[in-house]
């Protein structure tokens, strides 16, 4: 899946980038990601079947497209702001219904699992790089969840690109948006707060707007 996200997203972003900073550039980022990738890949801990494996699966590409454009003299926030793009670019390749359909499965599927989560967390057989959570159900349509320990961030630090966040945290809005449900936080751990404080609603709708900031919604 690793693979299949990262090939997929530089396809999808080839017009987009040659585009904004001409073919070269293009040649240049592609062969730098590339090698970055193939590089990090094998080093990347498995986690296992956790609820978050589908989160965790983007690391490595966002890890390689991050440091690429950094060492191509891009500043951290063009970087972060590049890779929203290509991830929507990615997720469109989707029809937007199925988007939908796609986004209430996983979520309906994450709030069945997530006693289970908790229960492994608490015996301490988590992953090292997996997520630590609080779960709280609310009712048929919504929950809320506390990310205490997060796997990106972990997987960023290994890779020496914690600047990754907290600009990468923000791809919950976008993801949200994409796929029709209701999305509320307003602390990550990657903003340097004590927790990441989710909250979910099934249906509902959420505004992706960056050119608002995440101040208030981070």
């Amino acid at each position: 899946m690793m693979k299949l996200i990262y090939n997929l997203t530089m396809c999808r972003s080839k017009s987009y980038l040659i585009k904004k900073y001409g073919k070269e550039f293009w040649k240049d980022f592609k062969a730098t990601s590339d090698k970055t990738f193939a590089k990090i890949l094998p080093q990347v801990p498995d986690i296992g079947n956790s609820i978050f494996s589908f989160n965790y699966e983007f690391g490595p590409s966002y890890i390689a497209w991050y440091k690429s454009f950094l060492k191509l003299g891009l500043t951290g926030e063009e970087a972060t702001e590049n890779i929203w793009v290509m991830n929507e670019k990615m997720v469109t390749t989707i029809p937007r219904p199925f988007l939908k359909a796609t986004g209430k499965t996983y979520l309906n599927g994450f709030r069945k699992k997530a006693a289970t989560h908790v229960a492994l967390q608490e015996k301490g057989k988590l992953h090292p790089y997996d997520w630590h959570i609080t779960y709280r159900e609310i009712n048929q349509n919504s929950f809320e969840i506390d990310i205490t320990e997060c796997g990106l961030k972990k997987l960023a630090h290994q890779f020496d690109a914690d600047g990754l966040l907290p600009g990468i945290c923000r791809m919950d809005y976008l993801f949200s948006n994409l796929m029709g449900n209701r999305f509320v936080r307003s602390k990550t751990l990657g903003d340097g707060d004590n927790c990441c404080n989710c909250h979910y609603d099934l249906e509902g709708q959420c505004e992706w707007a960056p050119e608002k900031g995440f101040t208030d919604r981070r």
